[in-house]
């Protein structure tokens, strides 16, 4: 769900390469949308908090707010009593949170959490400052007196990907749905992953990409790790395309993801050969 694609530019085999992609991503392993869902909030820690406006007669009011997910996958915010959105929820706690996976790419995931602010009772506010923290490490105000823990409990957790593109998705989980899903074990380590494979064996993603979709992409830029395969930005001729690359089989551990890449790396080069 995480990736897209849309027709290279126009060129004598630029529908060729279009389907031969398109063909590849409908059939490319993926986590479950709701997975990737609980994933992805999961390990974000910023979002367009939506309120209705005390001063605007009950508009729409935006702001830009940090956030943690608790051990259930509810949003975690640390708010001031001075703020508006904090008057707001007080007074009326329906809101939604909105969570773009790639800020800079309108066709990626974009989650949409619909849900009621409520205090954190005071019994749980140690184990979620603490978590909070592991986040925010910076956040000293979160013990300032005029400052207080909000969890957003969802309602509706809803999603679009794909957004001009052929493979546009879109749906909607309930609560229970949401409350349910696991959270990939592999994904938190994609960073020291990606950035490993994009400083140093990049020809070997370009490679892998290769082989694997049977484009001849100019680069791979690794861009995240799950534990059914990895998605990258390429490009091809004048075009830039993400793109999902599964692994043969899933990886349990960091370690299963080296042994997978180095398969896949050995079959490309032997296609190459």
């Amino acid at each position: 769900m995480a990736s897209s694609t849309q027709p290279p530019s126009q060129n004598d085999d630029s529908d060729e390469v279009f389907q031969l992609v398109k063909a590849h991503q409908e059939k490319a392993t993926r986590l479950p949308p709701i997975e990737e869902i609980r994933t992805i909030l999961d390990h974000s820690i910023r979002g367009m908090l939506s309120t209705f406006s005390q001063k605007h007669e009950s508009y729409p009011s935006g702001s830009m707010v940090d956030f943690a997910c608790d051990a259930n996958g509810s949003p975690i915010l640390v708010v001031s009593d001075l703020a508006a959105h904090t008057k707001e929820l007080l007074s009326n706690p329906k809101c939604s949170l909105l969570i773009a996976k790639d800020p800079d790419d309108r066709t990626d995931l974009i989650i949409t959490l619909h849900g009621d602010a409520v205090s954190v009772p005071e019994t749980e506010k140690e184990a979620i400052r603490a978590s909070y923290l592991a986040k925010h490490p910076d956040a000293l105000w979160v013990d300032f007196v005029d400052f207080r823990f909000l969890r957003i409990e969802p309602k509706v957790v809803s999603f679009v990907s794909g957004i001009a593109t052929a493979l546009l998705q879109s749906g909607e989980f309930t609560n229970k749905d949401f409350r349910e899903a696991k959270v990939d074990q592999i994904y938190q380590f994609s960073k020291p992953i990606s950035s490993h494979m994009n400083k140093d064996h990049s020809n070997d993603t370009k490679l892998i990409v290769q082989h694997s979709t049977s484009v001849p992409v100019d680069f791979a830029y690794m861009l995240d790790v799950d534990s059914l395969g990895f998605n990258v930005k390429a490009g091809y001729k004048n075009s830039n395309l993400k793109l999902r690359i599964p692994f043969p089989r899933p990886a349990e551990e960091r370690k299963d993801v080296k042994a997978l890449i180095i398969e896949m790396l050995q079959a490309a080069k032997s296609r190459v050969n």
